[in-house]
């Protein structure tokens, strides 16, 4: 059974290696080694994880299983992209799982989480950004209620790619 917890500092180790693993099984056949190599210099050693699980405007969240680490969320405040209609946007940042995981529920025990963080946090809506080009996240996130409301770049590296901004209510929706 998946249990979820909120990320402590001492998690940041274990934290970057999911991160960076996840990252390159997703899209490391699609894009230059050089871009995933700057990506993920720049986003996920261990230093950049303790930051941000020490971040106040951040919450991370994790899935285990009797005690092995099988994916992550990570949850943040900004202010949203115009295209999300929002009172208080919550954005998912990240939802890893690591290859090893896949099809075991724990996407799916993560994003409850992400939505009952975003219910606690006050948020009415919840936003993320995904790449045009992943089909398998794409429909896991129509399966768990969000629904294209526009799109921006996201830089990997030194490409410049478009990521599709997918956006739903916090309450009254399905859950996958």
């Amino acid at each position: 059974m998946i249990t979820i917890r909120k990320a402590n500092p001492a998690d940041a180790l274990a934290l970057s290696r999911l991160a960076e693993a996840s990252f390159r099984d997703t899209f490391g056949s699609a894009n230059t080694a050089a871009d995933m190599d700057l990506h993920c210099r720049d986003s996920y050693g261990e230093a950049i994880q303790a930051r941000e699980i020490a971040d106040p405007a951040r919450v991370t969240l994790l899935g285990e299983q009797d005690g092995q680490l099988a994916g992550f969320a990570q949850l943040r405040w900004p202010d949203a992209p115009g295209c999300v209609a929002a009172r208080a946007p919550g954005e998912i940042q990240r939802l890893y799982v690591a290859r090893d995981w896949y099809g075991r529920g724990v996407a799916q025990e993560l994003m409850r989480a992400c939505i009952e963080t975003m219910r606690t946090r006050g948020s009415d809506v919840v936003w993320l950004g995904v790449w045009e080009h992943n089909p398998r996240a794409i429909a896991f996130y129509r399966k768990s209620g969000f629904v294209p409301v526009g799109d921006h770049v996201f830089a990997l590296g030194s490409d410049p790619q478009r990521d599709l901004i997918m956006a739903r209510p916090v309450a009254d929706a399905p859950m996958g």
